[in-house]
């Protein structure tokens, strides 16, 4: 049951980005590029997703377990230091410069277009790296 839950989830996050148009690097160059062609619709995408994150995570705090697990398995990592500046900074120049998110580039994988896969090589190339020198 978990697993069917995670696919739709999945399915459902992927076609949401699709919707959004957060799988076109054009268009998030054009939100993230102040000009002439500055296209700020993608505003309205994050702000419908923040008001439901924070619509779920009030009615979740009520909880007293996730429906598919035995207990929540919260962060309790705070501090911030250089690998976590370090890897904003990677990951904000990552998609100011290819337009393409972590998320949205999985979803774009199926496209199968070059530039996908370069950039999918690339994010397991990083992890890979991260790993080796940590």
């Amino acid at each position: 049951m978990k697993a069917i839950m995670m696919v739709v989830i999945g399915f459902i996050f992927g076609l949401g980005l699709i919707i959004s148009g957060m799988t076109n690097p054009a268009k998030v160059i054009n939100f993230l590029t102040f000009g002439n062609q500055w296209d700020g619709s993608l505003i309205i995408v994050m702000a419908v997703a923040m008001l439901i994150m924070m619509l779920t995570w009030l009615w979740v705090a009520k909880k007293e377990k996730p429906l598919l697990s035995g207990s929540f398995n919260l962060s309790d990592l705070k501090k911030v230091d250089a690998r976590l500046i370090t890897g904003s900074i990677l990951f904000g120049l990552g998609w100011g410069l290819s337009g393409i998110c972590p998320g949205p580039g999985l979803v774009q994988l199926v496209s199968l277009k070059v530039e996908f896969l370069l950039f999918f090589a690339a994010v397991l190339g990083g992890m890979w790296l991260t790993k080796k020198l940590t």
